[in-house]
């Protein structure tokens, strides 16, 4: 177990990254304990994060992919289609320790891939909002009931929803720049088949210049606005508007939490407060849910790889879901208390 936080820790969260960017800062004679300072230290290490991942996934993806062009990867892929191949994008998107930015970056080269809607969705919803490795915190906060509970309904939703947006048939509406690279004539194909290892090697740095050189200004912009708002906004206003008397508090919370940024671990703290301040656990689970899933930076990435119909579904479905869990559980919350 130790090893594996160590790498966990390391390789998917950067935490080497964390510790470089806050050396620098205070080497620099910055504070990075004040909100100014965090907020800082938030846009430098984030950008450097997502640009990485972004960078080593299209790379590792587009390598393997020389080997299966996309015709041919589209029908291997495509059998995982249907509500099995939902739930493995789901369970996929529980073990990857992402925020909703650093998940982009994966939906792209899934999608990139020829992988169904549905799944790519299903994914693109559950890395962010369902993470095993924060079940046992959620547990010392809230109790086993609401931690499990939390984790389903997560799962749940990222099934539903990738159905849904899968139903609805809207390859269309994915960004052009990803979609051109799923079509190829049978000439190309047998090409690539052929390819030596440093033309594969090279086909996939070709693919990490392109993609990168179109969404960084986005990623640039994303997390700008995440670090302007990251340690701005107090707990003590949102536990004003989330009151358990509140017939409306899911709905503020779903509305309060979206535009905000952070990952699950960054939102049980927040959401611990609520839940000592006598806010309902629907209402938490809402306010949760939208915050990793739902911040209006990684919308702002988003929308440059799906077109602005697509990206609107994804949120109303997404919205929608969040909203129901949430008055659902607080009928609940008797029993599971």
């Amino acid at each position: 177990m130790a090893i594996f936080e160590w790498l966990n820790a390391q390789l998917l969260k950067m935490k080497w990254l964390f510790d470089g960017v806050t050396w620098l800062l205070e080497t620099l004679g910055m504070d990075v304990s004040t909100r100014v300072g965090a907020s800082v230290h938030f846009f430098i290490y984030d950008t450097i994060k997502i640009l990485i991942l972004l960078s080593v996934m299209i790379y590792g993806i587009s390598y393997v992919q020389s080997f299966f062009p996309p015709e041919r990867t589209k029908r291997i892929l495509g059998k995982l289609s249907g509500l099995g191949g939902n739930i493995i994008g789901a369970l996929l998107g529980t073990v990857t320790p992402f925020c909703a930015c650093s998940s982009i970056p994966i939906f792209i080269g899934f999608t990139q891939a020829g992988l169904p809607l549905a799944i790519t969705f299903s994914f693109l919803i559950s890395s962010p909002l369902v993470d095993v490795a924060a079940l046992l915190l959620l547990i010392s906060v809230f109790g086993i009931k609401i931690a499990v509970s939390y984790l389903l309904v997560g799962l749940v939703l990222a099934v539903v929803g990738g159905t849904i947006i899968g139903k609805l048939g809207m390859e269309d509406q994915i960004a052009d720049f990803i979609t051109r690279t799923q079509v190829q004539t049978g000439e190309e194909a047998a090409a690539q088949q052929e390819l030596t290892r440093q033309e594969r090697l090279a086909y996939a740095g070709e693919q990490v210049r392109e993609i990168v050189g179109k969404v960084w200004p986005y990623i640039l912009l994303g997390v700008g606005i995440g670090a302007a708002i990251h340690n701005w906004i107090p707990v003590e206003w949102i536990q004003s508007v989330l009151g358990s008397r509140n017939p409306f508090a899911v709905i503020l919370a779903t509305l309060v939490g979206a535009p905000m940024y952070a990952d699950i671990f960054g939102t049980i703290p927040v959401a611990e407060a609520l839940f000592a301040k006598g806010v309902g656990a629907g209402t938490i689970m809402a306010f949760m849910m939208a915050v990793t899933t739902l911040s209006l930076p990684s919308l702002v990435m988003l929308s440059k790889a799906v077109k602005p119909k697509l990206l609107a579904t994804f949120i109303a479905v997404v919205m929608g879901g969040i909203i129901i869990i949430g008055y659902l559980f607080n009928w609940l919350t008797p029993i599971l208390i």
